[in-house]
């Protein structure tokens, strides 16, 4: 095999050390610090915005895809990546819990939440559903519980309450009707459509699949602060290596990010399938 340059490889190996990478970000040619954000999904178009409101500070955000929810903060633990931008709270301090991550938040986001989506083939309504219909539900523990708390607020099922926002099926002490539940990567839970009744997708998976989250959904879950206490962990956030949550080009990302621009985009490009969260963000309203 040809012998490959060392700037071959460090590329195929996506390591950007060689190139610059700090506390700061990596020194482009035109003078602007490069921020690596990892995200999953095709929603990205507020980074467009965040990038535009960036380019007076010399700032530029380059976005890494990964396609599940186990990679990005790993990347992130192991410095391939500056910050990461695709998980909730709740998301996080599971992951930091099972991996002992020095990982951090550094600025809220947006909330999205889980809908119930209907195979239009069989089921038009929840009231539609019966035993023996399967229902699809994310497999990671967070968004699993939460996906089950969402058929017991659906009235499918009962969950032992002490459980709080992350029950497993386990903790399912009544069936109301007599679902099967499958567990499935999030991302792949809207090709499954086509073999359930429903899937249990969040906001931005279905928006990544195509659905609408408004004329799609039959259920949605409640993410009124008033009504539901565990909204605040269902914020998704911007997350950064511990060392590095007060480096001050970061802070501008986040800073760029939490403004009426961006929540302007947000609004618009996913009608609906996000909500801007950080304090103030309840002010925009489109």
């Amino acid at each position: 095999m040809k012998r490959r340059t060392l700037i071959e490889a460090l590329g195929t190996l996506g390591f950007t050390a060689a190139f610059g990478l700090g506390l700061t970000g990596t020194a482009l040619a035109d003078d602007f610090k490069e921020v690596t954000v990892g995200v999953v999904g095709d929603y990205v178009a507020q980074w467009d915005t965040v990038n535009e409101l960036l380019a007076p500070e010399k700032i530029r955000v380059k976005l890494v895809k990964y396609s599940d929810y186990a990679t990005p903060n790993r990347a992130l633990a192991d410095g391939d990546i500056d910050l990461n931008a695709f998980q909730h709270k709740a998301f996080l301090a599971n992951d930091i819990e099972r991996n002992g991550y020095k990982i951090v938040s550094i600025g809220d986001t947006l909330v999205t939440p889980l809908k119930i989506f209907n195979n239009k083939e069989k089921i038009k309504s929840i009231e539609d559903i019966k035993d023996g219909d399967i229902i699809a539900i994310p497999s990671d523990l967070t968004n699993g519980g939460r996906a089950i708390k969402l058929l017991e607020a659906a009235g499918l099922v009962k969950v032992d309450p002490s459980k709080g926002y992350v029950p497993t099926k386990l903790d399912i002490t009544e069936y109301k009707v007599k679902i099967k539940i499958r567990e499935a990567e999030s991302g792949i839970l809207a090709r499954l459509l086509p073999d359930v009744a429903a899937a249990i997708i969040n906001g931005g998976n279905a928006y990544t699949a195509g659905l609408d989250a408004n004329n799609d959904a039959i259920f949605s879950e409640n993410l009124d602060p008033k009504t539901n206490p565990q909204v605040g962990q269902l914020v998704n956030i911007i997350a950064a290596r511990e060392a590095d949550k007060n480096n001050p080009v970061y802070q501008k990302v986040v800073r760029a990010y939490q403004t009426p621009q961006t929540a302007t985009t947000l609004m618009k490009a996913y009608k609906g399938a996000f909500t801007p969260a950080w304090e103030g963000a309840e002010k925009y309203t489109y």
